[in-house]
């Protein structure tokens, strides 16, 4: 029976602990002066000028860091795939609790096995006239309907989902999942590509896409049977596989290659906000040429028109009216100036006749005496006192009687 201590030993924090093992890998002489040998994955080229990169073999896999420093006078422009050696020192990075390679020199150790397989086969079907632009298809500008081959649990899916609903939400997406890794990947896009190909309304294009990874990760690209698939695919094809950066065989025996998954989503579409302007500028074309008919054809209506009413017998009839209109109106103007001197001479007339008029002269004072019997008396010997007579004035009468005649002599 074993006798546990009295007091056991104090526990270690993880601080403290691995502080210890890093006290451990940096007392090392060997680990502190160490070349290795594998090949680059996950090369990574920070803002700060720092690279952060994975060494691998078969078997494992080391992290690796590069200084700025250092990384500004590298003999050999690093990549995912090449095979380097790499000299450096051992130690721990205590945030992560994971040991890391600090390199401060490499040189190059020969092309990486996978790296070696992609240019083989990149020449082989290049050879086969597989990657020949000219076999490369236009993407329809207008596609309605767009076929997915991607993960159904991969964020580029979720990415090229909101490009299209906002760039063309009239498209309808059809999704063709498969594993875009592993060893089961290749086999399942084919599948996919061949499902996409079988519908009775195929798509009018589809996107092969996946996000960014390793070289390995991104290996199911590279595969022959894909690549044949996507050549050999009835309907024009657009790669998006990784980052920019990434290039995979895929990708020469597409049609149309994009960068990024969302890239080939855009790729793919329109924008809805230009279709809208060219749906403007066509709309206000339209209506500049409907102006512009109507205008002409209100012309030659106008001219038919006229050519008509010059043949017509109502012609005839209307210029005869107006003809006659014009007469009428002659003959009233000669009648309304016979009228008007006409009345300008009886006018004259009456004012002679008023003139000779005896009792105009009443206006001016006189008066006109006449006896009750209406005789005129115009000679003072005529009339004699006590004698009744009328003076007839301008305004009227007067009764008045003589009392005295004087004769002038």
């Amino acid at each position: 029976m074993e006798t546990l201590p009295l007091f056991p030993p104090p526990s270690l924090t993880v601080s403290r602990l691995t502080r210890y093992l890093r006290d451990l890998l940096e007392g090392d002489e060997l680990l502190q002066d160490v070349w290795v040998q594998g090949e680059i994955s996950n090369y990574t080229r920070a803002t700060s000028g720092h690279i952060y990169l994975t060494l691998k073999d078969a078997e494992a896999a080391l992290r690796c860091v590069i200084w700025r420093t250092t990384a500004a006078h590298l003999p050999i422009a690093l990549q995912s795939g090449m095979a380097i050696e790499a000299h450096g020192a051992i130690s721990v990075y205590e945030r992560d609790g994971a040991y890391q390679l600090y390199i401060d020199a490499v040189r190059p150790a020969g092309e990486g096995a996978l790296f070696q397989a992609f240019l083989r086969l990149k020449a082989r079907l290049e050879a086969e006239g597989l990657f020949d632009p000219a076999r490369k298809r236009k993407i329809p500008p207008f596609p309605r309907r767009i076929g997915l081959v991607t993960s159904p649990t991969g964020a580029a899916l979720q990415d090229m989902l909101n490009i299209l609903r906002h760039r063309y939400p009239l498209a309808e997406v059809l999704l063709a999942p498969t594993s875009v890794q592993g060893e089961e990947a290749p086999a399942e896009i084919v599948r996919a590509l061949k499902a996409l190909q079988r519908l009775e309304e195929q798509p009018d294009v589809i996107l092969v896409a996946r996000g960014g990874g390793s070289l390995e990760d991104l290996w199911a690209f590279n595969d022959e049977q894909v690549v044949r698939a996507i050549a050999a695919c009835a309907v024009p094809v657009i790669t998006g596989v990784g980052h920019e950066t990434d290039f995979t065989l895929a990708d020469f025996a597409a049609d149309l290659r994009a960068p990024t998954p969302t890239a080939a989503a855009t790729l793919a579409t329109p924008d809805r906000a230009d279709l809208r302007i060219e749906l403007e500028r066509q709309q206000r074309r339209l209506e500049g040429a409907m102006r512009q008919h109507l205008t002409w054809a209100r012309a030659a209506l106008s001219l038919h028109r006229e050519r008509l009413q010059r043949r017509s017998p109502l012609g005839l009839v209307r210029e005869e009216r107006q003809r006659l209109d014009a007469r009428g109106e002659r003959l009233a103007r000669a009648l309304y100036r016979r009228l008007e001197l006409s009345r300008a001479s009886l006018a004259a007339h009456r004012a002679r006749l008023q003139s000779l008029n005896p009792l105009s002269v009443l206006q001016r004072g006189f008066a006109v005496i006449e006896r009750p019997t209406g005789e005129l008396v115009t000679r003072a010997a005529q009339a004699a006192p006590g004698d009744e007579v009328r003076l007839r004035l301008a305004d009227g009468t007067l009764e008045a009687q003589i009392h005295h005649v004087e004769i002038q002599p």
